[in-house]
């Protein structure tokens, strides 16, 4: 399980309409412990992208990037994990508006 140690939120402009309601980029970065298979010792950090209709939060993407070098790391985060994600991501998508 990753804790979240720093973060930003972004409201992202959608001119096309793509999905209806809003969209915020999220960059969180991450601390995890060494014996999970997520772990890098260069850090890791998690873009999201999560959109909100009608008060109601979803994540629509998210990707794990290696924090020294920007890489893509192809892993899946776990169902608590997500669950966790999206849990921060709704309380925390207001301060895009900002």
């Amino acid at each position: 399980m990753f804790t979240v140690s720093e973060y930003t939120v972004e409201f992202v402009k959608d001119p096309f309409q793509i999905l209806e309601g809003k969209r915020y980029e999220f960059i969180i970065d991450i601390a995890v412990p060494e014996d999970d298979e997520l772990y890098s010792e260069h850090g890791l950090y998690i873009r999201v992208i999560y959109r909100v209709a009608d008060d109601q939060g979803a994540i629509v993407k998210y990707d794990i990037y290696e924090r020294t070098t920007d890489t893509y790391q192809d892993f899946d985060l776990e169902d608590d994990e997500l669950a966790v994600l999206q849990a921060f991501c709704s309380e925390h998508w207001k301060e895009g508006e900002e």
